[in-house]
């Protein structure tokens, strides 16, 4: 079943008004409603097609958000084959936060970092929807290690709103176990690449972001802050989220223009849940010519100095 967005609502008219004809056409064998569904679903492709084409950074952060985009687990099953996880940290738990494994992306072996928030209640609540705690982080760290060990490369995919707050992983260590996995980032000498699916919220996500590549769906975020704890801290009022985030700087387009990220990947019209399928294609095809691109001889050192020279040079540009 569909799920609108606030913004969305000229489509969710045209959309609704298509699935009542239906359901008559259905109950009634004698109405014929072929020409009429067709004008209106090209009035809905229409609408959707103007609405999706001026996006503002607020209504980017919603898509970002959408309960039926595509996450982590959704990737793995298309993308991944012989799947094998690995959990915990061995020091303290698992975290559900951060799913980490092997696996073959088009038959190349890969250790793979994904962040899930979870598809429903349950599951939402099973991964903590997407916020990590310190064990997630020292399992990343885990993986990373396995992989630079045996030669292979990373890929991670990132949708957090940011670190796990809470009393339990400040004790346990939140901000060394972030910084341990963003030094980690920069320190193996295997190549990695960074896919924000959604949101990429602080250091809670740029822990498993450090990359030599960092790749951004069309409609995904990326941001020190969320725009709700920007409005908290600039204004003291959550509710100017909007204006927050229409002044962070957190879009895709934004991120590419001042060198923070290297591709964006296209998604359809309304989004990338309106059409994972065609996500999942397009993001397999980042992944092999980013393989493709480090698969030329370069040794731990050379891939090591592309991945600072690369963080090094941000910003640079601007001063």
């Amino acid at each position: 079943m569909q799920s609108y967005l606030d913004f969305e609502k000229p489509v969710a008219e045209l959309e609704g008004k298509i699935a009542e004809l239906k359901s008559l056409a259905q109950t009634d064998d004698a109405v014929s409603i072929g020409e009429e569904v067709t004008r209106l679903q090209q009035r809905a492709e229409d609408a959707l097609r103007d609405v999706y084409k001026k996006l503002s950074p607020w209504q980017k952060t919603q898509v970002a958000r959408h309960p039926l985009r595509p996450h982590f687990s959704d990737y793995q099953r298309a993308l991944v084959t012989e799947w094998t996880p690995l959990a915990g940290d061995r020091k303290y738990a698992d975290d559900a936060a951060i799913q980490a494994g092997f696996g073959r992306i088009d038959g190349r072996p890969v250790a793979i970092l994904g962040q899930e928030k979870g598809n429903d209640t349950e599951s939402r609540l099973k991964h903590n929807f997407g916020m990590a705690r310190p064990e997630g982080y020292r399992k990343a760290v885990r993986l990373m290690e396995m992989a630079d060990r045996f030669g292979l490369p990373v890929v991670s995919f990132v949708d957090t709103a940011g670190a796990y707050p809470g009393i339990g992983a400040e004790e346990r260590g939140q901000a060394e176990a972030i910084a341990r996995s963003t030094e980690k980032c920069l320190e193996i000498g295997v190549p990695n690449i960074a896919i924000v699916i959604g949101e990429g919220g602080s250091g809670g996500a740029i822990a498993i972001a450090t990359a030599n590549k960092v790749v951004m769906l069309e409609h995904a975020v990326y941001s020190v802050i969320s725009p709700e704890g920007a409005a908290s801290i600039l204004w003291r009022d959550a509710g100017k989220a909007q204006d927050a985030a229409n002044n962070m700087k957190i879009t895709a387009q934004d991120l590419l223009d001042f060198g923070i990220i290297d591709t964006i990947i296209e998604e359809p019209v309304g989004g990338a849940h309106r059409h994972p399928d065609t996500v999942m294609a397009a993001t397999r095809v980042e992944i092999g010519r980013f393989l493709e691109e480090f698969d030329d001889g370069r040794g731990p050192l050379e891939i090591r100095e592309h991945r600072r020279e690369k963080f090094l040079a941000m910003g640079t540009a601007l001063t």
